[in-house]
């Protein structure tokens, strides 16, 4: 039987074409996502603010559901639906640029994979999926938005962004061999930020803080996560850690590390 191939992906930030052309060519079996996944049905069909360098800012970009104060504008409208995943199954959780309310309408309180487009699931904090292999993995999304202030409050930013007690509660009673995360435990963060220099990422984050609960009560083989914009490795403990770059940048799309 062929082995089937699955990919973890960084921040996509709802700019699709990379990974359509990875889903083309490699044509993968599951991919797993760390969260800024782009899921903005609000502004669908409108102008496209893409993440980007810090160039074309004027005022007359107005509303970022990705990432204002790193915008340019492009000149075709922003398709919430762009992304195929053909026969490939994709797996997301949220990050802290989502559309929030959305999400929690559409999931519901459901502890399955909530398929949001064709073969697309969106997978709330908690719920847990079981590769072919047998590992379960464990999607916990959400993070502080350090841009806050830059952002509107109901339009491209939501307090549900970070994770709260009740998401801990919520967690399932299995064994957990993988986590897929937007941000990453405290534990994590020190070590990321003393290698990559993330000093702006230093104010307070609960969600950090939870995530650091997450990783003493399941001890999971392997951990990814998004949300920093670059590519690091390490270990935690037992814990074999992997911060995923932002789509076109140094590896934001990797192999599965095999168990």
């Amino acid at each position: 039987m062929k082995k089937q191939l699955i990919l973890v992906v960084g921040d996509l930030h709802g700019v699709w074409g990379s990974l359509n052309h990875i889903i083309e060519i490699k044509k993968p079996s599951i991919i797993l996502q760390c969260g800024d996944f782009g899921w903005w049905p609000q502004f669908h069909n409108t102008h496209a603010i893409y993440s980007g360098e810090y160039e074309d800012i004027s005022d007359e970009i107005i509303g970022d559901p990705w990432q204002r104060v790193m915008a340019k504008r492009v000149n075709k409208p922003f398709d919430q639906w762009g992304l195929k995943a053909d026969d490939s199954k994709i797996y997301f959780c949220d990050g802290n640029h989502e559309d929030h309310p959305s999400l929690r309408h559409i999931s519901g309180n459901t502890k399955n994979p909530c398929e949001v487009m064709n073969n697309i699931y969106y997978m709330r904090r908690g719920n847990v999926l079981t590769l072919p292999d047998g590992r379960n993995v464990l999607f916990m999304g959400g993070a502080n938005s350090i841009d806050r202030d830059a952002r509107e409050p109901g339009i491209d930013w939501f307090p549900q962004e970070v994770i709260s007690e009740a998401d801990l509660h919520n967690l399932p009673d299995v064994d957990i061999d993988i986590v897929v995360s937007h941000t990453c435990p405290l534990e994590i963060f020190d070590r990321l930020a003393k290698m990559t220099g993330l000093d702006r990422y230093r104010t307070a984050d609960p969600s950090r803080e939870a995530l650091s609960y997450v990783l003493e009560r399941y001890k999971p083989a392997l951990w990814y996560f998004g949300h920093y914009h670059v590519f690091a490795t390490g270990k935690s403990g037992s814990t074999r850690w992997f911060c995923l770059d932002k789509v076109g940048g140094l590896n934001w799309c990797v192999k599965l590390k095999e168990g």
